[in-house]
């Protein structure tokens, strides 16, 4: 959709927003990328490498929603995102316990538990941190 004076954000420019989202997930990438839980020992290990996916997969799709809710609108509101995550991350878990491995092959029912975790954060973080960068809309200036 074109911007249009009805539709374009006033105030500040999504830059901002977009500037912290893309480096929120540049951190998780990083994360994965040099592999920082080979360092930890013990049950530190352990939940690494368990959980450490199941919290921060559904946090970094969360944030992709984020990056692309002004332009598909129906995404703006953040319980949509919140269930949409939990839903995909919930059916893939479902698809392990059924015998197809997609993302995984072991289907752990605490994982559910660990997909909430991730969703509760982003959007604790979209919340409380990122709502002071979300570009008002006109239709939200007159609420």
């Amino acid at each position: 959709m074109a911007a249009t004076p009805e539709n374009r954000p006033v105030g500040m420019t999504t830059r901002g927003r977009t500037a912290v989202i893309a480096g929120v997930m540049l951190l998780i990438v990083l994360a994965y990328v040099f592999r920082l839980g080979t360092n930890a020992r013990g049950r530190l290990f352990v939940l690494y490498y368990s959980y450490f996916a199941d919290v921060t997969l559904p946090f970094y799709m969360y944030f992709l929603f984020c990056l692309v809710d002004t332009r598909v609108r129906f995404l703006l509101d953040w319980r949509l995102k919140a269930v949409l995550v939990f839903g995909v991350a919930s059916f893939v878990e479902v698809l392990q316990a059924l015998g197809v491995p997609l993302l995984g092959r072991t289907f752990d029912p605490l994982d559910f538990a660990m997909y909430a975790g991730g969703v509760l954060l982003a959007v604790l973080a979209d919340r409380l941190l990122l709502e002071r960068l979300r570009p008002r809309l006109p239709a939200q200036e007159q609420q």
